[in-house]
């Protein structure tokens, strides 16, 4: 998925004003999502989500900006997990990833900006916890015969327990506004369910996350540059795996009459809109002003 799918933002040219260089930015920063688990695997928990205004500007420094992978999924029958979301940074701010569902053979769901959610599996097995100001835990397993498994956790609230034979719904992602448009970012992933069709991930908030696998059916991956978790599998094959969390997104914006940086790398999108100018990167990068 490309960012402009995100909120159809077009680029614009930036014309400064009065070429001041600027004090502050604000910034939005998204780390990426853990991938689920499979074989009644919890969802993927969501990056770490952190955003603010007024972050300190010093001219001629370079800022490193760094945007994580998404965590990879896990096969069906494998007793190697998936793995978390990888950290999101802007200068001093780092924003954590995403911890990976819990799945099959016990393997155990790790905390992280957000928590992945645990296997649906007899021993009702725990979610993994979020980071404080970042995100929240994933849902805890259930003790139901013909379980589901929960949800990760998302930037905006717990990932959901289940019920019998159904994938709880990861936690509902958070909306920015620092492009111009409302987008959300950060779900967590929808967990595995093991006959019925589960919910969907973030609780019809920003459901970016991944969707639940049923019987034999793999989850989905989350979309990129979203930082949200990937879904759990229910019940399934070593053929059946779970999906991978998305990639994480860091944007900053400030005043257009400003100056323009001395030099960016890392290919960021470029915007204009409502009186900012907006820098986008899906990948890795500098800024200096």
């Amino acid at each position: 998925m490309s960012f402009t799918n995100l909120g159809g933002i077009l680029s614009g040219s930036i014309s400064p004003i009065n070429g001041l260089p600027t004090s502050t930015v604000e910034y939005l920063v998204v780390a990426g999502g853990g991938g689920g688990g499979s074989y009644l695997g919890g969802g993927g928990g969501a990056g770490g989500l952190l955003t603010s205004t007024g972050y300190s500007i010093t001219a001629g420094s370079l800022i490193t900006v760094t945007v994580g992978a998404g965590g990879s999924g896990q096969a069906g029958q494998s007793t190697t997990a998936s793995t978390n979301g990888g950290n999101s940074v802007f200068g001093s701010v780092t924003a954590i990833g995403g911890g990976n569902g819990g799945g099959y053979s016990g393997t155990t769901a790790s905390s992280g900006g957000s928590g992945g959610g645990g296997r649906g599996d007899p021993s009702g097995a725990s979610g993994g916890a979020g980071t404080s100001g970042q995100g929240f835990a994933g849902g805890n397993g259930v003790v139901l015969t013909g379980s589901g498994s929960p949800g990760g956790g998302g930037s905006g609230s717990v990932g959901l327990p289940n019920s019998a034979g159904i994938g709880g719904s990861g936690g509902a992602g958070t909306c920015s506004s620092i492009t111009g448009s409302r987008v959300f970012y950060a779900g967590g992933g929808g967990g595995g369910a093991s006959y019925s069709s589960g919910s969907n991930a973030s609780a019809g908030l920003g459901s970016a996350g991944g969707s639940n696998g049923t019987y034999n059916v793999s989850s989905s991956n989350a979309l990129a540059n979203s930082g949200s978790g990937s879904g759990g599998t229910g019940i399934n094959s070593a053929s059946v795996s779970s999906g991978n969390g998305g990639s994480g997104i860091v944007i900053i914006r400030y005043p257009a009459n400003l100056a323009p940086p001395a030099s960016v790398t890392g290919g960021p999108q470029i915007l204009y809109n409502n009186g900012y100018q907006i820098y986008v990167w899906t990948s890795s990068g500098t800024i200096t002003f």
